[in-house]
């Protein structure tokens, strides 16, 4: 009988650096509600490339993160085909993904920060990008919607950014509002996606099509140290 320490080896044999569980039934869209569990895979990016970062992104960063979401879509379907093996059912979630015709912007079919945060492995940082307790905003993100039932526990990681602005102060696009995260608040709070988005390929079209920078990644404190 698989059980979700199966999956969690699995996982990390596959190359997650951690794994999480979590019920996000309250928050999917009514195509997916039937697969309320959330199992959060999540990748450490290397030191070495993001701290090569400085006023803009490198091009050995830009394929680091390729690669980095290739691998995490690897490791999720992998995961989604096992649950499926035996019986069960799922969608493994792309690392990096823009639904066109999404409610929301620049947005894919479902957000991996929430189930990440569910799950306990952090929070949402001011740059609006999820903060590892382990490895700060250091990491890419995947994850598999499932109806299998995993053990989960509704404990959520306190916010740890407090007066700390670095990576508001240091946005080129001056798209962080400085505002901090909280349960159910609209991602235009903390961050202006589309000044991102926009400054990003204006700035960077020659590094990586305008599609990374990693600015506010490289700053955060939590993942420096």
């Amino acid at each position: 009988m698989l059980s979700a320490q199966d999956i969690q080896d699995k996982l990390k044999d596959w190359g997650a650096s951690f794994v999480g569980f979590s019920d996000v039934g309250g928050k999917l869209p009514p195509d997916l509600r039937s697969l309320r569990y959330a199992i959060t895979v999540g990748v450490r990016l290397s030191n070495f490339i993001v701290d090569g970062i400085t006023d803009r992104p490198t091009y050995t960063y830009f394929h680091h993160y390729r690669a980095v979401n290739a691998l995490i879509d690897q490791i999720t379907l992998r995961g989604m085909l096992l649950l499926q093996d035996w019986g069960y059912s799922g969608v493994a979630v792309p690392a990096s993904q823009t639904v066109r015709d999404a409610a929301e912007s620049y947005s894919g079919i479902f957000p991996h920060k929430t189930a990440a945060v569910k799950a306990g492995l952090g929070w949402i940082g001011k740059s609006g990008l999820f903060i590892s307790s382990e490895f700060g905003p250091r990491v890419r993100l995947g994850t598999i919607l499932t109806d299998f039932k995993l053990p989960v526990e509704a404990v959520e990681t306190a916010g740890g950014c407090g007066e700390c602005r670095l990576c508001v102060e240091s946005c080129p696009a001056a798209a962080l509002t400085g505002s901090p995260w909280r349960e159910g608040c609209r991602r235009s709070e903390i961050v202006d996606a589309k000044a991102c988005s926009d400054y990003m390929n204006e700035k960077f079209k020659h590094i990586g099509r305008g599609a990374v920078c990693g600015i506010c990644m490289k700053v955060c404190p939590y993942g420096a140290r």
